[in-house]
C-alpha cells in the first residue's frame, strides 16, 4: 500500500496539462480543484482521478501511462484489494445468514478513485469532499499518513484516526438495502488541513448496472417487511448521481446524463429513498 500511495503522489505532482492529456487519451477521469463547484460557500480543495479496475487486464489499458510504473504498481494493489473486499463481503454474507457467494455474485464492478488534498492556508474556506454516502457494496479506503476523514454520528462530525498500514472499510448503501437496514451506510466527508497534503486511495466494489438491488429474501418476512423497493443499480445511480461526471464510465450506459436524470422514473426512485438517507439519522 505504501508503493501505491507513492505512485499516486508522483502522478499528482505531474503538470496539470500532462495529467489532463493522459486522461483524455486513455479514457480515465481527472478533475482538478477548479472542476468542483459548491453552493455552501466553501471551495472544494482536491485533485481527483478515477478509473475502472475489473476485469483487470481490460481495465488496465485505460489507466494512466505516467508515471511509467503506475500500471505495474496499481495492478498488484488492485488485485489484493479485490481479494480483501470479496473476503469481507463473504464474512458479511455469513453474518447476515445469506447463502455462500451471495454478495460476491453481485460484485461485478470495481473502480478506484484517488484524491490529493494539498495543504490549505485557511481550511475554514474549503472542503475536501462534501458530505455523502458511498453507493457501493463496500469501499476500501487507504487514508495515507494525514487525517481528514470525518463520519457523522448523530449531529456531530467525528474524525477517523489514521492508523499506519491499515484500511478504512465503509459499508455502502447497497449493503444497507440488501440487509434491509441491519447494516447502515455512514455519511462522511473530508476536511482540509494546514499541516500537510493528504493522498488517499479508495476502491469501490459495485453491482453491475442491471443488477436488481433489494432486501435479501431470507431477511424479509411478515414481522420484518422490506424497507426498500427493488431497483436496478443503474437506476439508483441515475437517481442519486453519486459519481458526477464519472457516472457514465462506471455504469457503461451512454444514455445516462450525469448532470440530469433521464426521462424515466429516476425522480420517483429518489423520492422513495429520501427518508432512508436522512443525513442526521443515528448510526447503528
Amino acid at each position: 500500500m505504501g508503493e501505491a500511495c507513492k505512485v499516486m503522489e508522483e502522478l499528482f505532482s505531474l503538470p496539470v496539462d500532462e495529467i489532463s492529456n493522459d486522461a483524455n487519451e486513455n479514457g480515465w477521469v481527472y478533475m482538478g480543484s477548479t472542476s468542483f463547484a459548491t453552493k455552501l460557500g466553501a471551495h472544494l480543495w482536491r485533485d481527483n482521478l478515477k478509473h475502472t479496475c475489473h476485469p483487470l487486464e481490460q481495465s488496465m489499458q485505460n489507466w494512466p501511462q505516467n508515471p511509467k510504473r503506475y500500471r505495474d504498481v496499481m495492478g498488484v494493489y488492485i488485485v489484493e484489494i479485490r481479494r480483501l473486499s470479496l473476503r469481507i463481503l463473504e464474512l458479511i454474507s455469513q453474518g447476515l445468514g445469506l447463502e455462500k457467494g451471495y454478495l460476491e455474485e453481485m460484485s461485478r464492478v470495481q473502480f478506484l478513485t484517488a484524491s490529493n488534498y494539498p495543504a490549505c492556508p485557511d481550511p475554514s474556506l474549503t472542503l475536501g469532499i462534501l458530505k455523502h454516502f458511498d453507493h457501493s457494496l463496500i469501499t476500501i479506503l487507504f487514508q495515507g499518513s494525514c487525517g481528514g476523514l470525518q463520519v457523522l454520528k448523530g449531529d456531530k462530525w467525528i474524525g477517523v484516526e489514521v492508523v499506519p498500514n491499515a484500511f478504512v472499510v465503509n459499508i455502502g448503501t447497497q449493503i444497507e438495502i440488501i440487509s434491509n437496514g441491519k447494516l447502515r451506510s455512514a455519511q462522511h466527508r473530508v476536511v482540509t488541513s494546514k499541516e500537510g497534503s493528504r493522498t488517499s486511495i479508495a476502491s469501490f466494489i459495485n453491482p453491475s448496472p442491471d443488477c436488481i438491488i433489494e432486501p435479501a429474501k431470507v431477511l424479509v418476512n411478515e414481522s420484518n417487511p422490506p424497507l426498500y423497493q427493488p431497483t436496478t443499480f443503474k437506476d439508483f445511480v441515475k437517481a442519486f448521481k453519486p459519481f458526477g461526471p464519472f457516472t457514465n464510465l462506471v455504469q457503461h450506459d451512454s444514455r445516462a446524463n450525469p448532470l440530469h436524470p433521464g426521462e424515466n422514473d429516476a425522480d420517483e426512485i429518489a423520492l422513495a429513498y429520501l427518508d432512508k438517507y436522512d443525513p442526521l439519522r443515528p448510526l447503528l
